[in-house]
């Protein structure tokens, strides 16, 4: 699947706290826990490894998709704690995903529970796809918090040149700006938004 660069991608992530990120960070630990499509093979012991040569970012379609999935576990988007950001941008070129939100899971033995089922089977698919497909940048699936919209995983290397140079928007979640779409959000989904 080819994503046009004129696609805008969302992200939310902490800007402070004890694993800090920059808007185009990768994260080249893992697979953590929550991390569904993490290509890291894990340590010995089941730990998360560092590997520099793989890295993984997770984007979303909408500001709704980005907070069903950041704020899944306690169901509240807590807008100061680690400096939580937004940031908008849009590729500097076309996007090559993986589309498991088509018939590719199936002809290959899987299902769509690839986009929802336990995180070390998909984990564990993610470095399949990875090492047989190193040219790609990342996959195209379903989140399984947001009534299936689209989600976005991105592996670098390549994905890093897909990166632009500044984003279209960054914003500390507790910017003014947000508050009417961040509840308008949260309200939609049954989260509940602290001030």
């Amino acid at each position: 699947m080819a994503v046009h660069p004129a696609t805008r991608l969302v992200r939310i992530f902490s800007a402070h706290g004890n694993h800090p990120q920059e808007w185009n960070s990768f994260r080249y630990t893992g697979p953590l826990p929550h991390g569904r499509f993490d290509p890291q093979t894990p340590a010995i012991d089941g730990s998360p490894s560092t590997e520099t040569d793989q890295g993984v970012v997770y984007f979303a379609l909408s500001v709704r998709t980005s907070v069903a999935e950041v704020y899944q576990t306690t169901s509240i988007v807590d807008r100061k704690t680690n400096g939580p950001r937004m940031v908008v941008v849009r590729p500097r070129r076309t996007l090559r995903l993986l589309d498991l939100g088509g018939l590719w899971p199936t002809r290959l033995g899987a299902s769509q529970e690839i986009s929802s089922g336990p995180k070390k089977v998909t984990q564990a698919w993610a470095r399949t796809i990875r090492a047989a497909h190193p040219d790609l940048d990342g996959i195209w699936y379903r989140s399984s918090m947001d009534s299936g919209e689209p989600a976005i995983c991105l592996w670098n290397p390549p994905a890093a040149s897909a990166l632009p140079g500044a984003p279209d928007v960054l914003l500390p979640l507790d910017h003014p700006g947000l508050d009417v779409p961040l509840a308008r959000v949260c309200e939609e989904l049954n989260y509940t938004l602290l001030a």
